[in-house]
């Protein structure tokens, strides 16, 4: 029996593992025993124990409780609890997901008594190492033994810093493989949509109707810790809903909500609060999350998950960032970098506003990127 350690923190690490503990369920429940480590990086209910109750992933079998802190007082907490689970629990595999400081946390770890790490989501850059993410998921690449990444780019990107497409002997940390697999978060979109739409309240709830609202989120630090930032992103979304006459919904991540009740913004949340059509709300829920993308008119967005699930739902999606590490998304004209910009901002929704959508390229992958993955893991025995 092989037997695996999944570290998940974040909210959308929890998702993307709910795709590979549904697949184990499925497939490979004699084959493959799971064991999964919530680090506590994200400690608020809503943007953690909701999803586990709603995409009916296992429970944890270990909670660090790190909570909140600076990088190195967090990522240092995790190091230990995960390096102690380790060594208890002896897995054949450690699983890490995207970029966090608990993928950071756990590919320390593992690689310092030489437990093997298989990573999903590698070969993402953004070709910025000013962002914390950019640091973690490189150095949890470059120690990892199988690389899972899910589209060609990414693939592209280890290729050219030296990873190796030919080899044939059995996968090490001095021989790892790379598989351009498809993306996990497209086999969660395909199992869980018509569910979503079925059963959920939300548009009712705040009285909107399909493709006739912007959905917005904005959490990451370098937007919401610079009050010039975050005042530029939501007053240019505040002048499109008033012109435009359409609702906006802006589920507030905990940290967002926490810095715009602080006095600097007391102006802001005021003249925000006189449009009628403006819906400053809680965080959502995965399947919410799903169901109000899907009915959204346009996505404005500094999450990079959020990016990509616009894509598969055929929405247009304005980036609140300089640089994005879903890079094929700009390419092909689903998506533009407007960073904190109100007047690119503002082009962008013109554009976006009256373009048809037509055929959209398969980037992800066919749904089964988390078999594929389930499968290299197993014939490393």
């Amino acid at each position: 029996m092989l037997k695996i350690v999944t570290i998940i923190g974040a909210r959308p690490q929890i998702i993307k593992a709910s795709a590979i503990s549904r697949a184990i369920k499925k497939y490979f429940a004699t084959q493959i025993t799971e064991i999964i480590v919530h680090t506590g990086q994200h400690y608020d209910p809503a943007m953690s124990q909701v999803f586990f109750e709603e995409l009916l992933i296992p429970q944890p079998n270990y909670n660090l409780n790190v909570g909140s802190g600076t990088h190195g007082v967090q990522t240092a907490k995790m190091i230990e609890g995960i390096e102690k689970i380790l060594i208890k629990e002896k897995p054949d595999w450690i699983v890490l997901y995207g970029d966090t400081n608990s993928t950071l946390a756990g590919a320390i770890a593992a690689s310092k008594i030489h437990v093997p790490i298989a990573h999903i989501e590698a070969g993402l850059r953004s070709y910025n190492k000013a962002m914390p993410e950019e640091i973690n998921r490189i150095m949890c690449d470059h120690s990892s033994t199988l690389l899972f990444s899910p589209t060609s780019t990414g693939y592209n990107n280890l290729m050219q810093e030296g990873f190796s497409a030919n080899v044939t002997q059995k996968a090490s940390v001095n021989a790892p493989h790379v598989y351009h697999c498809g993306d996990v978060m497209f086999d969660n979109l395909l199992h869980f949509s018509t569910i979503a739409n079925r059963n959920i309240t939300l548009l009712h709830d705040l009285k909107l109707k399909p493709n006739s609202y912007i959905l917005a989120t904005v959490h990451r630090d370098s937007n919401t810790d610079v009050p010039k930032r975050l005042h530029t992103i939501l007053r240019s979304i505040n002048t499109i809903s008033l012109e435009h006459n359409l609702a906006v919904v802006l589920p507030l991540h905990p940290r967002t909500r926490k810095i715009l009740a602080q006095p600097q913004h007391q102006a802001l949340m005021s003249e925000l609060s006189t449009n009628t059509h403006f819906h400053i709300i809680e965080p959502l829920s995965y399947l919410e999350m799903i169901a109000i993308q899907h009915n959204a008119h346009i996505i404005m967005t500094d999450s990079g998950g959020i990016q990509k699930e616009a894509f598969f739902f055929a929405k247009p999606c304005i980036i609140l960032r300089n640089e994005t590490e879903w890079t094929e998304l700009v390419t092909c004209g689903m998506a533009t970098l407007c960073d904190a910009d109100g007047d690119k901002i503002m082009t962008a929704f013109n554009v976006f506003n009256n373009k048809k959508i037509t055929e959209l390229p398969n980037l992800y992958g066919n749904g089964a990127a988390a078999q594929f993955i389930l499968g290299k893991l197993l014939n490393q025995q």
